[in-house]
This record gives C-alpha cells, sequence and structure tokens, in this order.
C-alpha cells in the first residue's frame, strides 16, 4: 500500500506549525508549578527534548539553561507541537507557566524541515521517521481533509531533525514509518507494519493449516452417528440435526438467492457479524453451529465435566475454550505440516481412533473443522493488500459444504476484487474510466461421478473469461463437449464471453497467490 505525503512550501519566516492562537504569543503551563524557576526580569533559554500529543494539548519535556549556567528539566503543556530540538527564550510570568515571545515562536519554524534538498535526497531515498503529532488542518466546504503532522527523521544525515508533513490520512502517533523519496515535496509512504501484519497472518496461517482437517471428516461421522445413544449429551442430538439439514445440495446453490444465503452463513463473516450487533444472523452460520456443537458436547467428555454448555453464541465466538485449544495441539501430530497459502485448500481427513463415534473423536472433527474455515479467513487476509501497480486488491476465500446424495462435498470458493486508487496523479486522471473493477472466482470441488474440478472465471466491464480443469480425461472431454451451452447460457445472462475453455489436469500454479498475479489485462 502507498499513498502520497507532500511536505508543505511554506517560508520560513512563517509559524508552519502553529495554531492561530500562538501568534499573540504561547504560554507554556508547568505540569507542576515551580515558584521562582526563573527570576523576575530574567529569561532562560529552552530546548525541546521531547513531545508527545495528548488528546487536547501536546506535553513537552523541556532543558532549561539560566543565567547562572544550572540546567533543569521541565514537563510543560502546549498549545502547538514543538518540533524536538527547537531552542526558545522563555519568561516565567507565574509559578505554573512560561512564555515564550512572538518572535521566538515564529522562529520555532526554524528547526522543522519543508523541502528536501535534492542533491542530499534524490528520487528513491528512503526515510524512516517516528509520528509526533498529527493535527487536522482547516479546509473550505468541499476540500478533502488535509492532516499535518511532525515527524522526527531516524535516518540519513539529517536524523534527529523535524519533517513537516501532509497527507491524506492521519498518521499514527509514535508510529514508526517509512516513505520514498519522490521529489522535494513529495513522498510515497510504504507502510512496513503493513508486511509485518502480512508475516504475523502467514505465520498463523501456517499454524491453523497444521490443525485443520476437512469439513467432511466431521460432516460423515455426524451423520453416520446412531440416531440414539446412552453417552449422548442433552442438547447434541437437536445441534447435530440442525447442523446436517442445514447443507444446501448443488441443486440449490444454482438458486442465486439460496447462493448468497450460504456464502454469507459460510463461517467467513462471523465475526464481522458479531462487531456489527447481528445476532438474529449467527443461527445458520457454520462456524457459530460449530461452536454450538462443541458446546455440547464437551459435557459428556469426562475430562472436562466442569464445562457449562449453552453460552450465547457472541461469548462462544470470542476465544475457543481451553479443552479446544488442546484437542488442537493434538491435530498438529497426526499428519505432516501443509504449506500455507493457495488455492484450493488440500483434503485433509484425520486418523480416527477405534471408536469413531466417541465424543472425544467428535471433538477432535469439530475443532479441526473451525481450523479450516479460519484458514479460509487467515488466507483471504494474506492474499489481500496492493498490487505492484498499485491497486487494491480484496480477497473473500470460503468453504461451503454440500449435500449430494449421501455424499457430503465441500465446496471452496474464493472471490476477488481489484480495484484501482480512488486518488489518482493528475496526469492518470483522463485514464480513469478504464480503470474498472475486475472480480475474479474460482471454485474447487470434487463431485461424483466428475471427479476433482477446479474453474477460475474473471470479469470486467461485463467481459467474462473462464478456464475448467478436469483430472479426469472423459469428465474434460463431457465438459469441453457442452461449453457451447454455457456460453449461450452466459450471453443469456447479459455476458460477454470473451473466452472458456476446458483443460485435463490443474491449473498451473495453484499453489500460491501472488498480489502482483493476474489473469487478464484491465487496461486492454
Amino acid at each position: 500500500m502507498k499513498s502520497d505525503m507532500n511536505i508543505p512550501h511554506i517560508p520560513q519566516a512563517a509559524p508552519t506549525n502553529l495554531r492561530p492562537s500562538a501568534v499573540g504569543g504561547e504560554v507554556l503551563k508547568l505540569l507542576q508549578p515551580l515558584d521562582g524557576l526563573i527570576g523576575p526580569g530574567q529569561s532562560a533559554q529552552a530546548q525541546v527534548l521531547s513531545l508527545k500529543q495528548g488528546d487536547a494539548v501536546f506535553e513537552l519535556l523541556l532543558k532549561l539553561t539560566l543565567d547562572s549556567g544550572q540546567q533543569t528539566h521541565v514537563q510543560v503543556n502546549s498549545n502547538q507541537p514543538l518540533p524536538l530540538g527547537t531552542l526558545l527564550s522563555v519568561t516565567q510570568p507565574s509559578p505554573g507557566n512560561l512564555a515564550i515571545s512572538v518572535q521566538q515562536a515564529l522562529s520555532s519554524s526554524a528547526a522543522t524541515l519543508t523541502r528536501l534538498d535534492p542533491q542530499q535526497f534524490p528520487s528513491g531515498t528512503l526515510l524512516q521517521g517516528k509520528v509526533l503529532s498529527t493535527q487536522v488542518l482547516p479546509q473550505a466546504a468541499g476540500q478533502p481533509t488535509v492532516y499535518r503532522s511532525l515527524v522526527t527523521l531516524l535516518n540519513t544525515a539529517l536524523s534527529g531533525n523535524t519533517l513537516l508533513v501532509d497527507s491524506p490520512q492521519p498518521l499514527r502517533i509514535a508510529s514508526l514509518l517509512t516513505a520514498q523519496v519522490q521529489n522535494s515535496q513529495t513522498l510515497d509512504f510504504v507502510p512496513l507494519s503493513g508486511r509485518q501484519d502480512q508475516l504475523a497472518i502467514a505465520q498463523q496461517l501456517a499454524t491453523q493449516q497444521a490443525r485443520q482437517g476437512s469439513l467432511e471428516g466431521l460432516l460423515t461421522a455426524l451423520k453416520n452417528l446412531p440416531p440414539a445413544s446412552d453417552n449422548m449429551p442433552d442438547g447434541l442430538r437437536g445441534a447435530i440435526d440442525k447442523l446436517l439439514s442445514g447443507l444446501p445440495t448443488p441443486q440449490q446453490l444454482s438458486n442465486p438467492g439460496a447462493l448468497s444465503s450460504s456464502l454469507l452463513n459460510s463461517g467467513a463473516f462471523l465475526e464481522a457479524k458479531l462487531l456489527g450487533g447481528q445476532l438474529q444472523a449467527l443461527a445458520p452460520d457454520m462456524k457459530a453451529s460449530l461452536l454450538r456443537l462443541i458446546a455440547h458436547i464437551q459435557p459428556g467428555v469426562p475430562a472436562n465435566t466442569s464445562f457449562t454448555p449453552g453460552a450465547a453464541a457472541s461469548t462462544q465466538a470470542q476465544a475457543l475454550p481451553t479443552f479446544v485449544r488442546n484437542a488442537l495441539g493434538m491435530l498438529g501430530q497426526v499428519s505432516a505440516k501443509p504449506q500455507p497459502g493457495g488455492f484450493p485448500l488440500p483434503t485433509r481427513l484425520l486418523q480416527s481412533g477405534d471408536a469413531d463415534d466417541s465424543l472425544e473423536n467428535l471433538l477432535k472433527l469439530a475443532a479441526a473443522a473451525i481450523s479450516r474455515l479460519q484458514s479460509h479467513q487467515l488466507a483471504s487476509l494474506e492474499q489481500s493488500g496492493r498490487t505492484a501497480d498499485g491497486n487494491l486488491l480484496t480477497t473473500w476465500q470460503l468453504e461451503i459444504p454440500m449435500r449430494n446424495a449421501h455424499d457430503i462435498v465441500p465446496l471452496q470458493v474464493k472471490f476477488q476484487r481489484e480495484e484501482p486508487p480512488q486518488h489518482q496523479p493528475n496526469e492518470q486522471r483522463e485514464h480513469r474510466e478504464t480503470k474498472d473493477q475486475l472480480w475474479r472466482v474460482e471454485l474447487a470441488f470434487d463431485l461424483t461421478p466428475l471427479g476433482p474440478l477446479h474453474v477460475q472465471a474473471q470479469l470486467i466491464r461485463g467481459n467474462l473469461s473462464g478456464q475448467l480443469w478436469a483430472q479426469r480425461s472423459d469428465t474434460a472431454e463431457l465438459i469441453a463437449s457442452q461449453l457451447g451451452v454455457l456460453r449461450q447460457r452466459l450471453n443469456d445472462a447479459g455476458l460477454s464471453v470473451t473466452d472458456l475453455d476446458c483443460h485435463q489436469g490443474t491449473p498451473p500454479h495453484s499453489g500460491s497467490a501472488k498480489l502482483e498475479h493476474r489473469w487478464v489485462d484491465d487496461t486492454a
């Protein structure tokens, strides 16, 4: 992700970083009133050692050098941010205040950089800094909001100096940032913290994929349970029947409304529903149903009789209980750890013990199923971000278990939306109408008797292109013979089909999903 930051070109004689209230002189309020710190009619030299932005004022640490040569440190509040290293001449009108003369306040702008020397900072130079303060600048009606920040440089020969920057987004106080110099007045922000977030997501994804198990493993075990059992906790049979009856069929997913409902209730959006207060939408959610199922299973597990079932879905979704985490910890020892990332997630059926219908085994399978859903959620985050050309890429990856006759068939789905930046340079504005959103869809499933299938499609400006892969040769021949019918149905739906092919095998490089990868040229 990149965003432009400008260095305001303000003459050094002007108060570049002062509020209008500072024109008549600035009063600094001592956090601890000191009587007689500076004698009447005397002044002291003050240097700003640190700056911290509060809710309404700025907290400064000053080093005072008195006329006698004695030095002391005092903490003060200020209505304006004074850059680190700023030298001031102050007096003390009262025990709780220090006063800065108008001339000294105006001259404090000299310590703030408002231009970068192209000889010292050629285009491409990386600057690292720490954000000291961020303020909203007054804007005329209808004009975009601009935030002005003071940034202390941490590298180059100007390390320790303060840079004044304007940006369309507020910079978080005390955050570290890296920016690339474009010219003497323009910087491109490079969010290294975003890269660190991506690394953390990748690490979590690797952990979740080592714990996860395919949804059909749990659902098949639940489907094969006997109708009644003496050791089955109260409410468990009802939770199982409700979960299995809610699974859609391929025919139902051909209906747009049923497909939309299945996507929303796949478990990928449970946390968003909780944050939005949509508690009424939790009943059919797959992830919420799995959490309820675990709550019903646990009382029947002898080692965990202290757990009280029946907690609200919002409480269940906050964090997995200790017994689930323990179960998840054992799952990593079942088989080799898969590599993180990629689509589709590989099938992973856990090894069962002697009693496949035991509550301990069901608990293990349910915990693995939740990790499966979380793996899809983390994969969505891992594949979202900025492409190499600055477009915003958003990914939604999820899984819908289907009932196909007597089988449970997982349908893995991935949506990607790529859109151009909202704020484009002036020289690109005339081409903005050609920068439409690009949508990509991937499907992966293994449907009897067709075998494993993989579909990739992309849509831009009403033009659709798609590729289908079938691992079985007879299935590939069957699909190829029906491509004309599929093309006509897509045309009848109002789409212009530009490319539609079927291949035997698997799509190339399906195990990786780089952000800069694209299937069609959206500028064509």
